[in-house]
């Protein structure tokens, strides 16, 4: 039987992380100095390069964490810990756009990698988001393939709203992709804070029953 609850939390989740409408304002920025007719081929250049990085955490991500003999319920704990701190930035701080643009400013660097590719799309918490959904020790290869399923329909939605910035900017602007963004944290925040019990949980520390990530 197919638990379409769990596929739209692991939806929800990428959608996310991932934030979509908050790349909107990093995608205006670093194509500022790109002639119009280059806009297309930068936007699907920077998809496909997040989605090749993401894809490769999703594959190898956790194979690397057991090599170094971490435990995944430790690892699903500190990245429980760190989505929560980047899910406060995203409520409390600087918004993920002006601080992702402010950091291609400092170090002078710009295009489909920086900042829009990394760490805008296939950012840090996007990264660890991917590992954790597809623990080998409790999803069959099959409910991985759906989460792959489910980061390449992501993709597409982001590669969908930046081949439509133009006509979006005028209706979004920075304050709606920034109020967006916020809200988008506090969802996070209960996503991390689950992560943390759930890693508690993998490792004994405390008895939840079924784990929901």
């Amino acid at each position: 039987m197919t638990d379409w609850v769990g596929i739209g939390r692991e939806f929800v989740t990428l959608l996310v992380v991932v934030d979509p409408i908050g790349t909107l304002p990093v995608y205006y920025y670093a194509t500022a100095a790109v002639p119009a007719s280059k806009h297309a081929l930068f936007a699907i250049r920077a998809v496909l390069i997040a989605t090749v990085v993401l894809l490769f955490f999703l594959a190898a991500g956790q194979f690397l964490l057991e090599a170094m003999g971490l435990r995944f319920g430790s690892f699903k704990i500190a990245g429980g810990i760190v989505l929560f701190l980047f899910a406060m930035m995203m409520i409390f701080g600087e918004s993920k756009p002006d601080q992702e643009i402010k950091e291609a400013e400092r170090d002078d660097l710009s295009g489909a990698v920086f900042p829009l590719a990394m760490p805008s799309i296939a950012s840090p918490g996007a990264m660890l988001a991917i590992v954790v959904l597809t623990d080998n020790h409790t999803n069959a290869v099959a409910e991985q393939a759906v989460t792959a399923g489910l980061l390449l329909v992501v993709m597409a939605i982001t590669l969908g709203l930046l081949l439509t910035a133009s006509r979006l900017r005028p209706v979004l602007g920075s304050t709606g992709a920034n109020v967006i963004s916020r809200v988008m944290g506090i969802i996070l925040a209960t996503i991390a804070t689950d992560a943390v019990l759930s890693g508690l949980n993998a490792v004994g520390a405390i008895d939840l029953g079924a784990s929901n990530l």
